[in-house]
């Protein structure tokens, strides 16, 4: 091999999913000391630390761009965003094309960040608009955005404690609504008649400001996200607070924890939900 590609690596796991490398011998020091290091779960790749460490694949450095792997199912797993960045997220792939009239989505969250923070929490963005978005204001408020202005609730903040959190919405007389641990918030008018564009891209943890770019660091979520579901139509208030209490209800027709596609970049982890 060429020196100029050799690394020097560490399995950190138990079963090795999760490799520590340096480019340089020197660099090679405990990992509890500070230190350019880069990280690589399973397939991709991520810095840490600070920058004189080139990003590469778990093959040593023959490539610089990190390809997404397409993975399937999420069932009693966790999605783990530890650290603030703007390179980290979750591609999701709905079943069916999301141009929508109506929708029912839901997870669960939890997050230490801030309540002067802006968090995404959800972003499907097309070639020219911001679709369908959900934040944390920078005022704690939560907010729900369909191509342009949008409308915001005063919600029980989000906390290091995993909150169950859906969003319903219906085109012909745009009511929406939060709910949070099964309970509904009051009904806001937004949006009648308007329909959300399909073939765009969703993303879990980062706001793309353009088509698969423009990702800020100041707006990525740090945190925890499991159990995310999306229907195609207003779930009911029995079967929202189903779903909050853990009970069957019909699976998401455009995503299914269980069965979800989905695709890692960056410094995410999948953990078990214990």
């Amino acid at each position: 091999m060429d020196h100029a590609h050799r690394a020097y690596c560490q399995n950190v796991s138990p079963g090795g999913d999760i490799i520590i490398c340096t480019r340089r011998e020197e660099d090679w020091v405990p990992l509890t000391d500070e230190w350019d290091r880069l990280s690589c779960w399973r397939t991709n790749c991520f810095k840490m630390g600070i920058n004189t460490v080139m990003i590469m694949a778990v093959l040593l450095g023959v490539s610089l761009t990190p390809s997404l792997t397409t993975q399937a199912g999420l069932s009693e797993k966790v999605l783990v965003f530890p650290y603030e960045t703007d390179f980290s997220f979750v591609a999701l792939i709905p079943q069916k094309e999301m141009g929508l009239r109506a929708f029912t989505l839901c997870m669960r969250v939890a997050t230490e960040l801030p309540e002067e923070r802006q968090i995404i929490l959800f972003a499907y963005r097309t070639a020219d608009y911001d679709e369908l978005n959900v934040w944390r204001e920078k005022d704690g408020r939560v907010s729900f955005y369909l191509s342009g202005d949008g409308v915001f609730f005063h919600l029980p903040p989000l906390s290091t404690f995993r909150s169950s959190l859906c969003l319903t919405w219906e085109s012909r007389t745009g009511l929406t609504a939060f709910w949070v641990e099964g309970k509904r918030s009051t009904y806001q008018v937004y949006k009648p008649g308007h329909s959300i564009r399909p073939k765009g891209t969703i993303l879990l943890g980062q706001d793309p400001d353009k088509h698969l770019g423009g990702l800020e660091a100041t707006q990525s979520f740090v945190g925890e996200m499991t159990d995310v579901n999306m229907w195609d139509f207003v779930l009911s208030r029995s079967m929202i607070q189903a779903w909050h209490y853990g009970h069957k209800v019909p699976k998401g027709n455009i995503f299914d924890w269980g069965t979800i596609e989905y695709e890692l970049s960056g410094n995410v982890l999948v953990v078990d939900d214990d």
